[in-house]
């Protein structure tokens, strides 16, 4: 399973990424008004530190500005892969995007046949966002694993992205599940490699050591 960054804070990232382990970025407009800086900048800037899928995502609800949007930013770096929202105009613009050579990510999935959709316009990436769901009172995992049965069902090569992912158990049952990609926080990507017993097992065998040799 991939694992990708969801934010758009440069630090966040640049630490995730000396980890060794981070294979993309997603962003959105909300995490880059956090950021209070231009969006075309961040994501150029964000280009240069992660060789992997950066997801840019657009700001038009309708085809024709999503076209132009989209391709102005594919034309930041290679990584780009735009970002369109899960609607009818998404489906088109994913279509003609993908047509030309454009990787898209079609994000807000709610549902298994959005998904289905958008792997049959040539999305690279459908984000199912869990979080949300689990929000009002669905299953999450339910949609990853509705959606998993129907692209091998069929053979679809749209990739999986798990979004909105709150904690460590909605991760550990994506990969359980078999989502190709998840998209965490930085807080969960460290809270990864914690657990009580590392840390106690760490301290007895440096306690030990140093009771044997100074």
């Amino acid at each position: 399973m991939d694992l990708y960054i969801d934010t758009a804070n440069l630090d966040e990232i640049k630490k995730a990424h000396d980890m060794g382990v981070l294979d993309g970025v997603t962003t959105n407009p909300s995490l880059i008004a956090k950021e209070g800086i231009d969006y075309t900048k961040r994501l150029a800037e964000i280009c240069e530190v992660v060789q992997g899928p950066v997801s840019a995502e657009v700001i038009a609800v309708d085809y024709d500005g999503m076209i132009s949007e989209g391709r102005d930013r594919a034309k930041i770096a290679e990584n780009i892969v735009v970002k369109l929202p899960s609607t009818v105009a998404g489906v088109k613009a994913c279509k003609t995007l993908s047509d030309e050579g454009i990787r898209t990510n079609l994000t807000l999935c709610f549902q298994p046949l959005q998904a289905l959709m958008v792997a049959k316009a040539g999305a690279f990436l459908v984000s199912p966002f869990i979080g949300r769901l689990d929000d009002i009172g669905q299953d999450g995992m339910d949609l990853i694993q509705q959606i998993r049965q129907v692209y091998d069902n069929y053979g679809y090569p749209t990739k999986i992205l798990a979004a909105s992912i709150r904690h460590s158990q909605h991760l550990l049952a994506c990969a359980l599940v078999g989502a190709d990609v998840a998209t965490v926080p930085y807080s969960v990507i460290e809270g990864m490699m914690k657990h009580p017993l590392t840390d106690s097992g760490v301290e007895k065998f440096v306690s030990d050591y140093k009771k044997a040799f100074g």
